[in-house]
Protein backbone atom coordinates (compact mmCIF):
# COMPACT_ATOMS: atom_id res chain seq x y z
CA UNK A 1 0.00 0.00 0.00
CA UNK A 2 2.98 2.37 0.92
CA UNK A 3 4.48 1.48 -2.09
CA UNK A 4 1.29 2.04 -4.59
CA UNK A 5 0.97 5.66 -3.01
CA UNK A 6 4.48 6.67 -3.53
CA UNK A 7 4.19 5.50 -7.03
CA UNK A 8 1.04 7.90 -7.44
CA UNK A 9 2.75 10.21 -5.62
CA UNK A 10 5.80 10.26 -7.78
CA UNK A 11 3.67 9.32 -11.04
CA UNK A 12 1.44 12.47 -10.01
CA UNK A 13 4.37 15.02 -9.59
CA UNK A 14 6.01 14.02 -13.02
CA UNK A 15 2.93 14.57 -14.43
CA UNK A 16 2.50 18.01 -13.04
CA UNK A 17 6.55 18.61 -13.69
CA UNK A 18 5.69 17.87 -17.76
CA UNK A 19 2.45 19.93 -17.69
CA UNK A 20 4.09 22.71 -15.98
CA UNK A 21 6.77 22.41 -18.78
CA UNK A 22 3.99 22.57 -21.57
CA UNK A 23 2.36 25.55 -20.10
CA UNK A 24 6.26 27.12 -19.51
CA UNK A 25 6.56 26.26 -23.02
CA UNK A 26 3.53 28.20 -24.34
CA UNK A 27 4.63 31.61 -25.76
CA UNK A 28 1.23 34.34 -26.14
CA UNK A 29 1.67 36.85 -29.17
CA UNK A 30 -0.37 39.66 -28.32
CA UNK A 31 -1.72 41.56 -30.83
CA UNK A 32 -3.39 44.87 -30.44
CA UNK A 33 -6.19 45.74 -32.78
CA UNK A 34 -8.10 49.16 -33.34
CA UNK A 35 -11.40 48.02 -35.07
CA UNK A 36 -14.53 45.92 -33.45
CA UNK A 37 -14.74 42.55 -32.29
CA UNK A 38 -17.48 42.15 -35.24
CA UNK A 39 -14.90 43.61 -37.99
CA UNK A 40 -14.00 40.23 -40.31
CA UNK A 41 -10.06 41.55 -39.28
CA UNK A 42 -10.84 40.70 -35.69
CA UNK A 43 -13.58 37.83 -36.24
CA UNK A 44 -12.01 36.03 -39.14
CA UNK A 45 -8.25 37.19 -39.97
CA UNK A 46 -6.67 36.89 -36.75
CA UNK A 47 -8.63 34.11 -35.13
CA UNK A 48 -7.43 32.31 -38.08
CA UNK A 49 -3.45 33.28 -38.64
CA UNK A 50 -3.68 32.14 -34.80
CA UNK A 51 -4.94 28.70 -35.69
CA UNK A 52 -2.42 28.60 -38.79
CA UNK A 53 0.72 29.81 -36.06
CA UNK A 54 -0.62 27.37 -33.12
CA UNK A 55 -1.02 24.09 -35.45
CA UNK A 56 2.91 25.09 -37.37
CA UNK A 57 4.50 25.88 -34.05
CA UNK A 58 2.26 22.41 -32.52
CA UNK A 59 0.62 24.43 -29.66
CA UNK A 60 3.86 26.51 -28.79
CA UNK A 61 2.52 30.04 -29.80
CA UNK A 62 -1.16 31.31 -29.62
CA UNK A 63 -2.29 34.61 -30.49
CA UNK A 64 -4.42 36.97 -28.09
CA UNK A 65 -5.68 39.84 -29.56
CA UNK A 66 -5.64 42.89 -26.84
CA UNK A 67 -8.29 45.85 -27.59
CA UNK A 68 -8.27 49.86 -26.72
CA UNK A 69 -4.29 50.31 -27.27
CA UNK A 70 -4.64 53.75 -29.00
CA UNK A 71 -5.10 55.10 -32.48
CA UNK A 72 -4.54 52.88 -35.13
CA UNK A 73 -1.34 54.99 -36.59
CA UNK A 74 0.33 54.38 -33.21
CA UNK A 75 0.98 50.59 -34.02
CA UNK A 76 3.51 50.55 -35.90
CA UNK A 77 5.63 52.28 -32.98
CA UNK A 78 3.76 50.17 -30.04
CA UNK A 79 5.13 46.71 -31.90
CA UNK A 80 8.46 48.39 -32.85
CA UNK A 81 9.09 49.52 -28.62
CA UNK A 82 7.51 45.98 -27.73
CA UNK A 83 4.33 47.36 -26.06
CA UNK A 84 2.57 44.51 -28.15
CA UNK A 85 3.82 42.06 -30.28
CA UNK A 86 1.67 42.59 -33.24
CA UNK A 87 -0.42 44.76 -34.66
CA UNK A 88 -2.00 45.87 -38.38
CA UNK A 89 -2.84 49.14 -39.84
CA UNK A 90 -3.41 51.30 -42.32
CA UNK A 91 -0.28 52.82 -44.07
CA UNK A 92 -2.24 55.95 -44.82
CA UNK A 93 -2.49 57.26 -41.18
CA UNK A 94 1.62 57.32 -41.61
CA UNK A 95 1.80 59.60 -45.06
CA UNK A 96 5.46 60.40 -43.94
CA UNK A 97 7.05 57.16 -43.57
CA UNK A 98 4.61 55.12 -45.71
CA UNK A 99 4.87 56.12 -49.86
CA UNK A 100 5.63 52.96 -51.86
CA UNK A 101 2.45 51.21 -50.63
CA UNK A 102 0.12 53.83 -52.49
CA UNK A 103 1.46 51.64 -55.38
CA UNK A 104 -2.07 49.82 -54.93
CA UNK A 105 -4.39 52.68 -53.79
CA UNK A 106 -3.66 54.08 -57.28
CA UNK A 107 -7.69 54.13 -59.11
CA UNK A 108 -8.42 52.05 -61.60
CA UNK A 109 -6.92 48.73 -60.62
CA UNK A 110 -10.32 46.93 -61.22
CA UNK A 111 -9.63 43.90 -58.87
CA UNK A 112 -11.07 42.80 -55.77
CA UNK A 113 -9.02 42.59 -52.05
CA UNK A 114 -7.55 39.15 -52.45
CA UNK A 115 -6.37 39.79 -55.78
CA UNK A 116 -4.83 43.06 -55.14
CA UNK A 117 -3.38 41.73 -51.82
CA UNK A 118 -1.50 38.97 -53.47
CA UNK A 119 -0.08 41.44 -56.07
CA UNK A 120 0.80 43.70 -53.37
CA UNK A 121 2.73 40.97 -51.23
CA UNK A 122 4.34 40.21 -54.42
CA UNK A 123 5.62 43.42 -55.78
CA UNK A 124 6.99 44.58 -52.31
CA UNK A 125 8.99 41.72 -52.04
CA UNK A 126 10.40 42.03 -55.74
CA UNK A 127 10.92 45.81 -55.87
CA UNK A 128 10.53 47.78 -52.73
CA UNK A 129 12.05 45.63 -49.89
CA UNK A 130 15.22 47.80 -50.43
CA UNK A 131 13.31 50.94 -49.65
CA UNK A 132 12.90 49.91 -46.53
CA UNK A 133 9.58 51.80 -45.43
CA UNK A 134 8.91 48.79 -42.72
CA UNK A 135 12.08 49.52 -41.08
CA UNK A 136 12.11 48.00 -37.28
CA UNK A 137 9.15 45.28 -38.30
CA UNK A 138 8.99 42.01 -39.50
CA UNK A 139 6.32 42.21 -42.09
CA UNK A 140 3.42 39.25 -41.67
CA UNK A 141 1.39 40.43 -44.66
CA UNK A 142 0.16 42.97 -46.67
CA UNK A 143 -3.45 43.38 -48.05
CA UNK A 144 -6.28 45.81 -49.19
CA UNK A 145 -9.63 46.69 -48.11
CA UNK A 146 -11.96 46.13 -51.01
CA UNK A 147 -12.85 48.75 -53.16
CA UNK A 148 -13.35 52.31 -51.49
CA UNK A 149 -17.07 53.82 -52.38
CA UNK A 150 -18.99 57.02 -51.30
CA UNK A 151 -21.49 57.08 -48.26
CA UNK A 152 -23.18 60.11 -48.17
CA UNK A 153 -26.05 61.28 -45.55
CA UNK A 154 -27.86 62.82 -48.27
CA UNK A 155 -27.98 61.66 -52.01
CA UNK A 156 -25.81 63.45 -54.37
CA UNK A 157 -26.44 63.28 -58.21
CA UNK A 158 -22.89 64.12 -59.45
CA UNK A 159 -19.17 63.79 -57.91
CA UNK A 160 -19.30 67.72 -58.43
CA UNK A 161 -21.94 67.47 -55.63
CA UNK A 162 -19.26 66.73 -53.29
CA UNK A 163 -17.82 69.91 -53.66
CA UNK A 164 -17.71 71.97 -49.86
CA UNK A 165 -19.02 68.73 -48.16
CA UNK A 166 -16.89 67.54 -44.94
CA UNK A 167 -15.60 64.10 -45.90
CA UNK A 168 -14.34 62.18 -43.87
CA UNK A 169 -10.85 61.01 -45.22
CA UNK A 170 -8.32 58.08 -44.10
CA UNK A 171 -5.26 59.06 -46.10
CA UNK A 172 -3.51 57.29 -48.60
CA UNK A 173 -4.55 58.23 -52.01
CA UNK A 174 -7.85 59.09 -51.17
CA UNK A 175 -6.49 61.92 -49.49
CA UNK A 176 -5.38 62.92 -53.14
CA UNK A 177 -8.98 62.46 -54.37
CA UNK A 178 -10.51 64.28 -52.21
CA UNK A 179 -8.25 67.31 -52.69
CA UNK A 180 -9.48 66.65 -56.78
CA UNK A 181 -12.99 66.43 -55.58
CA UNK A 182 -12.70 70.06 -53.46
CA UNK A 183 -14.03 68.00 -50.37
CA UNK A 184 -13.44 69.61 -47.04
CA UNK A 185 -11.48 66.50 -45.52
CA UNK A 186 -11.84 65.71 -41.76
CA UNK A 187 -9.17 63.09 -40.40
CA UNK A 188 -10.34 60.79 -38.24
CA UNK A 189 -9.33 56.68 -37.43
CA UNK A 190 -12.33 54.93 -39.17
CA UNK A 191 -14.02 53.57 -35.58
CA UNK A 192 -15.05 57.33 -35.20
CA UNK A 193 -17.05 57.28 -38.36
CA UNK A 194 -20.24 56.53 -36.81
CA UNK A 195 -20.50 59.33 -34.02
CA UNK A 196 -19.19 61.77 -36.56
CA UNK A 197 -21.75 60.91 -39.05
CA UNK A 198 -24.62 60.89 -36.27
CA UNK A 199 -23.47 64.09 -34.82
CA UNK A 200 -23.44 66.00 -38.08
CA UNK A 201 -19.57 66.44 -37.98
CA UNK A 202 -18.82 65.23 -41.29
CA UNK A 203 -21.34 64.60 -44.25
CA UNK A 204 -19.93 61.49 -45.23
CA UNK A 205 -16.75 59.22 -45.83
CA UNK A 206 -14.85 57.35 -48.57
CA UNK A 207 -14.80 53.76 -47.30
CA UNK A 208 -15.46 50.45 -48.15
CA UNK A 209 -18.82 48.50 -48.32
CA UNK A 210 -17.93 46.23 -45.45
CA UNK A 211 -18.12 49.25 -43.12
CA UNK A 212 -22.26 49.86 -43.65
CA UNK A 213 -21.93 46.63 -41.73
CA UNK A 214 -18.72 46.11 -39.74
CA UNK A 215 -18.96 50.20 -37.98
CA UNK A 216 -23.00 50.10 -38.74
CA UNK A 217 -23.02 52.89 -41.06
CA UNK A 218 -26.00 51.87 -42.77
CA UNK A 219 -27.78 53.81 -40.04
CA UNK A 220 -25.98 56.76 -40.62
CA UNK A 221 -24.95 56.66 -44.27
CA UNK A 222 -28.25 56.29 -46.30
CA UNK A 223 -26.66 56.75 -49.91
CA UNK A 224 -23.96 55.18 -51.41
CA UNK A 225 -22.21 55.67 -54.50
CA UNK A 226 -20.44 52.07 -55.91
CA UNK A 227 -18.33 53.33 -58.62
CA UNK A 228 -16.90 50.46 -60.89
CA UNK A 229 -13.80 49.16 -58.92
CA UNK A 230 -13.98 51.72 -56.44
CA UNK A 231 -12.53 55.14 -56.00
CA UNK A 232 -9.56 53.47 -54.20
CA UNK A 233 -7.78 50.52 -52.59
CA UNK A 234 -6.65 50.82 -48.70
CA UNK A 235 -3.09 49.44 -48.07
CA UNK A 236 -2.38 48.02 -45.13
CA UNK A 237 0.33 45.59 -43.21
CA UNK A 238 0.12 42.88 -40.34
CA UNK A 239 3.08 42.75 -38.41
CA UNK A 240 5.39 41.54 -35.72
CA UNK A 241 8.55 42.43 -33.74
CA UNK A 242 11.62 41.51 -34.33
CA UNK A 243 12.51 40.61 -30.98
CA UNK A 244 9.50 38.58 -30.18
CA UNK A 245 10.67 36.28 -33.07
CA UNK A 246 14.23 36.40 -32.16
CA UNK A 247 13.27 35.17 -28.66
CA UNK A 248 11.80 32.14 -30.20
CA UNK A 249 13.06 29.30 -30.80
CA UNK A 250 14.39 28.54 -34.57
CA UNK A 251 12.33 26.18 -35.96
CA UNK A 252 9.25 28.43 -34.67
CA UNK A 253 9.88 31.29 -35.95
CA UNK A 254 10.38 29.59 -39.58
CA UNK A 255 7.09 27.94 -38.80
CA UNK A 256 5.30 31.47 -38.38
CA UNK A 257 6.98 32.99 -41.10
CA UNK A 258 5.87 29.67 -43.11
CA UNK A 259 1.95 30.26 -42.86
CA UNK A 260 2.72 34.53 -42.94
CA UNK A 261 3.77 36.47 -46.37
CA UNK A 262 1.40 35.74 -49.35
CA UNK A 263 -0.60 33.23 -48.01
CA UNK A 264 -1.47 35.70 -44.92
CA UNK A 265 -1.81 38.42 -47.07
CA UNK A 266 -4.43 36.47 -49.79
CA UNK A 267 -6.10 35.37 -47.26
CA UNK A 268 -6.79 38.70 -45.55
CA UNK A 269 -7.55 40.48 -48.44
CA UNK A 270 -10.44 37.62 -48.84
CA UNK A 271 -11.94 38.22 -45.64
CA UNK A 272 -12.49 41.69 -46.29
CA UNK A 273 -13.85 40.89 -49.80
CA UNK A 274 -16.56 38.96 -47.86
CA UNK A 275 -17.31 41.93 -45.25
CA UNK A 276 -17.65 44.22 -48.37
CA UNK A 277 -20.20 41.09 -49.64
CA UNK A 278 -22.74 41.36 -46.43
CA UNK A 279 -21.84 44.74 -45.66
CA UNK A 280 -23.97 45.45 -48.69
CA UNK A 281 -26.43 42.47 -48.19
CA UNK A 282 -27.20 44.46 -44.52
CA UNK A 283 -27.18 48.16 -46.27
CA UNK A 284 -29.92 46.55 -48.88
CA UNK A 285 -31.90 45.02 -45.87
CA UNK A 286 -31.61 48.37 -44.24
CA UNK A 287 -33.14 49.85 -46.94
CA UNK A 288 -29.54 52.32 -47.50
CA UNK A 289 -30.26 53.93 -51.30
CA UNK A 290 -27.19 52.18 -52.90
CA UNK A 291 -26.69 53.47 -56.43
CA UNK A 292 -24.74 50.66 -58.39
CA UNK A 293 -22.77 52.57 -61.01
CA UNK A 294 -21.63 50.95 -64.59
CA UNK A 295 -18.21 51.19 -66.71
CA UNK A 296 -19.41 53.96 -69.19
CA UNK A 297 -22.57 55.92 -66.83
CA UNK A 298 -21.89 59.73 -66.71
CA UNK A 299 -20.88 59.15 -62.92
CA UNK A 300 -18.00 56.42 -63.65
CA UNK A 301 -16.39 59.12 -66.98
CA UNK A 302 -16.93 61.76 -64.39
CA UNK A 303 -14.55 59.90 -62.02
CA UNK A 304 -11.88 58.97 -64.69
CA UNK A 305 -11.35 62.33 -66.06
CA UNK A 306 -11.00 63.35 -62.19
CA UNK A 307 -8.33 61.18 -61.77
CA UNK A 308 -6.51 61.59 -64.58
CA UNK A 309 -2.96 62.08 -64.10
CA UNK A 310 -2.72 60.50 -60.80
CA UNK A 311 -0.43 57.46 -62.02
CA UNK A 312 1.96 59.89 -62.68
CA UNK A 313 2.01 62.07 -59.57
CA UNK A 314 2.42 58.78 -57.73
CA UNK A 315 5.59 57.87 -59.70
CA UNK A 316 7.11 61.75 -59.26
CA UNK A 317 6.55 60.89 -55.33
CA UNK A 318 8.37 58.26 -54.71
CA UNK A 319 11.19 59.20 -57.31
CA UNK A 320 13.12 59.51 -54.23
CA UNK A 321 13.11 55.72 -52.70
CA UNK A 322 15.52 54.65 -55.45
CA UNK A 323 13.56 51.71 -56.92
CA UNK A 324 11.69 50.67 -60.59
CA UNK A 325 8.16 52.23 -59.23
CA UNK A 326 6.79 52.42 -62.90
CA UNK A 327 7.87 48.93 -63.19
CA UNK A 328 6.13 47.93 -60.47
CA UNK A 329 2.91 49.44 -60.96
CA UNK A 330 2.81 48.07 -64.52
CA UNK A 331 3.73 44.44 -62.46
CA UNK A 332 1.40 44.93 -60.04
CA UNK A 333 -1.64 45.51 -62.16
CA UNK A 334 -1.01 42.57 -64.41
CA UNK A 335 -0.78 40.42 -61.54
CA UNK A 336 -3.76 41.57 -59.59
CA UNK A 337 -5.98 41.16 -62.82
CA UNK A 338 -5.11 38.26 -63.86
CA UNK A 339 -4.90 36.37 -60.50
CA UNK A 340 -7.55 33.12 -60.49
CA UNK A 341 -7.03 32.93 -64.08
Amino acid sequence: MIRRNFLKTAAAVGLGLTLSSSVMAETVMRVASWLPPTHPQNAVVWPTWGKWVEEATEGRVKIKIEYGMGHPKTMFELVEDGVVDASFSYHGYVPGRFKLTQVVEQPGLGANAEAASVAHWRVNEKYFQKANEHDGLVLAALFTHGPGQIHMAKPISSLSDLSGKKIRIGGGVQGEIGKRLGVTAVGAPAPKVYEMMQQGVIDGVFIPMGEQKSLRLKEVAKNVIALPGGMYLGSFAMFMNPDFLADLDAKDRKAILSVSGEKLSAMAGRAWDAGDEAGLQAALEDGVNVTVVKAGDPLAKEFVALTKGMDEDFLKSVESRGVDAKKALAELRQIARSYGQ
